[in-house]
């Protein structure tokens, strides 16, 4: 996979390459620490992320551990665990609509070939409802793409804060002002 993979500006050059990720760590942190997406929301510094989008109810920002440029997690700002029972039909949709608006975004900025979308986390760890949004870049070999693409246990993107700074704004400004209604 060659680094022209982007066609944002600003976008084309960042790393494709893979480092190692200290999967024991993150697990242990999960599993101990307060609900991450709380505290960004709270907006404890220990916490921050690169927010892409957000209202009164939902919030979108970059993965810290990012194992494609792009790669987003969507929530609802309320701690919710389980959406299928604790949301109501209609926020659930408003969610869902936001996550195809950010697909589409996604999809223009990164030229990407598919968005990867799903819900992940435990009542043991990260039980805060959170979907992972990730544009697919063209050219990855089939072997290297579904959740091969997405686990940190093979790697994550070393980007720098100037990188991840830069792909918010692009993402940002692709969402746009987005109304979802109510």
């Amino acid at each position: 996979m060659t680094e022209k993979q982007n066609t944002a500006g600003g976008l084309e050059k960042l790393p494709l390459a893979k480092v190692p990720f200290e999967i024991d760590d993150y697990v242990a942190r999960t599993r101990t620490d307060s609900c991450f997406i709380c505290e960004l929301v709270a907006g404890n510094a220990s916490f921050k992320h690169h927010i892409v989008w957000e209202n009164k109810e939902f919030i979108a920002f970059l993965n810290k551990y990012p194992t494609l440029p792009g790669y987003l997690i969507v929530c609802p700002k309320e701690h919710i665990e389980d959406y299928a029972v604790d949301m109501e039909l209609q926020s659930y949709l408003r969610l869902q609509t936001l996550i195809h608006k950010i697909s589409n975004s996604l999809k223009g900025v990164f030229d990407a070939e598919r968005i990867y979308q799903l819900s992940l986390g435990s009542l043991q760890g990260n039980s805060h409802v959170h979907f992972h949004v990730a544009p697919l870049p063209k050219g990855v070999p089939y072997e290297k793409q579904q959740y091969h693409a997405l686990m940190a246990e093979n790697g994550i993107l070393r980007l720098s804060e100037e990188e991840f700074a830069t792909m918010a704004e692009q993402i940002g400004l692709a969402i746009g002002e987005f109304e979802l209604g109510s």
